[in-house]
């Protein structure tokens, strides 16, 4: 399901054309662009369970960072082409492999966003080093990303699975929730997120009493939900590492068979605004979880999250404001390298602080393009505590940047 979406920088200037083919009009001469034009790609999940919280959401967020990078440079812009091209990789990471090759060779995509489903992330990295073109995971949470299978095209942006842990997991074992039953997806994002949150639970003086995989994606979970009262000792905690639909749809099971009223509480790994939309704060009121930003946490958030909500009835998970930053951070790194060259565009972005609608005291790390930002312990409001649609959550901690992420690894070899 491939759409193509074009969206228009006017400028001032019109376009200096030459042979070579140049962009837009700089100060400092005609800029270099492949085509003439810059094109970005989204590809992500646009039919399945992670359709809500990212999905054709995350192409109208890509649509606003254009129209805010063509508000700010006007007739100064590097072009006044600039297209968005996406796509459905069906959370496969073969049709992932296909179609990120697909979007950089056949419909000149410079860089590539968003791509939920961490096995399907790594598929995309692979290819984004093959062609040498730039990809921003958003959505995709393995560590493996700016770990071995980091590379010098591919930038790590929200969120990974030592972030999620290291706040969730940390947090409720220190809270006194010791024995961890945990269930998770049996994919790539899965299988680190086990490995992340036992390193955290065990480290803050849990323990991990079972732990099982599921199928991905799934609709029953009950067989996993009945076996949690029966382990010895009795699990504090069941710690769910499902994301989007299966996280629905295991909560809703969880709520069936009570067993919170079992002695069995939830801890949920991941967790975005749309999923307590779905399920409503009433299902979850009192889960704490850690969020990568919260659309009412200040002033600049709402004023986005009003846009974004004008644009497409819902507010923005933080997936979709991390695609809104990561697109208008490219253009700005093209902006001022003067072409969409991709080393020429890693060297703009190596190193650098920003602090956007969604980057709070961000550095793209040089060592392994990890975007380090603060990050927010969360909590989900009961639902008499709920006085607007869609502000279900109360920060209860800031965690800062330095802290949020685990340090370089020494298996990124960039």
């Amino acid at each position: 399901m491939d759409r193509r979406v074009g969206v228009a920088v006017v400028g001032a200037l019109g376009l200096l054309l030459s042979g070579c083919g140049g962009g837009g009009p700089q100060s400092s001469g005609d800029s270099k662009l492949s085509g003439d034009r810059i094109v970005l790609g989204v590809l992500n999940d646009q039919s399945g369970v992670y359709l809500a919280l990212s999905g054709t959401n995350s192409v109208k967020a890509v649509e606003m960072a254009i129209a805010d990078f063509k508000a700010k440079h006007g007739g100064d812009a590097i072009t006044d082409d600039i297209t968005v091209e996406t796509a459905d990789h069906q959370n496969k990471p073969d049709v992932a492999n296909t179609k990120a090759a697909e979007m950089y060779d056949r419909l000149g995509v410079d860089t590539i966003l968003d791509v939920p489903t961490s096995s399907a992330a790594l598929k995309v990295a692979d290819v984004a080093k093959e062609k040498k073109k730039l990809y921003f995971n958003i959505s995709g949470a393995t560590t493996d990303l700016t770990g071995k299978s980091c590379n010098k095209y591919t930038f790590h942006y929200a969120y990974d699975t030592y972030m999620l842990a290291n706040g969730t997991g940390r947090a409720v074992t220190e809270q006194g929730s010791k024995n961890w039953y945990i269930v998770y997806p049996n994919y790539a994002f899965g299988q680190d997120m086990e490995k992340s949150f036992s390193t955290a639970v065990t480290g803050a003086g849990g323990t991990i009493v079972g732990k099982d995989a599921t199928p991905f994606p799934n609709d029953n979970f009950s067989t996993f939900l009945l076996k949690a009262p029966t382990l010895k000792p009795k699990p504090d905690v069941l710690g769910t590492m499902q994301a989007g639909g299966d996280l629905v749809n295991l909560v809703k099971q969880y709520n069936e068979f009570k067993l919170r009223e079992k002695g069995v509480g939830l801890s949920v790994g991941l967790m975005f605004l749309t999923d307590i939309h779905s399920l409503t704060p009433a299902a979850l009121a009192g889960t704490t979880y850690t969020d990568a930003w919260y659309w009412n946490f200040d002033a600049e958030n709402r004023a986005f999250a009003d846009r974004f909500l004008k644009e497409t009835g819902s507010r923005p998970t933080f997936a979709h404001a991390a695609n809104y930053s990561a697109a208008l951070q490219y253009l700005e790194a093209v902006q001022a390298a003067g072409t969409d060259d991709a080393d020429a565009v890693v060297k703009q972005l190596e190193g650098k602080s920003i602090n956007d609608v969604f980057l709070r005291n961000g550095k793209i790390r040089a060592e392994d393009h990890r975007v380090i930002h603060d990050a927010y312990l969360a909590q989900v409001k009961p639902a008499a505590e709920v006085t607007e649609d869609w502000d279900y959550v109360k920060i209860l901690k800031t965690i800062p940047a330095a802290e949020a992420f685990r340090t370089p690894s020494a298996d990124c070899k960039l």
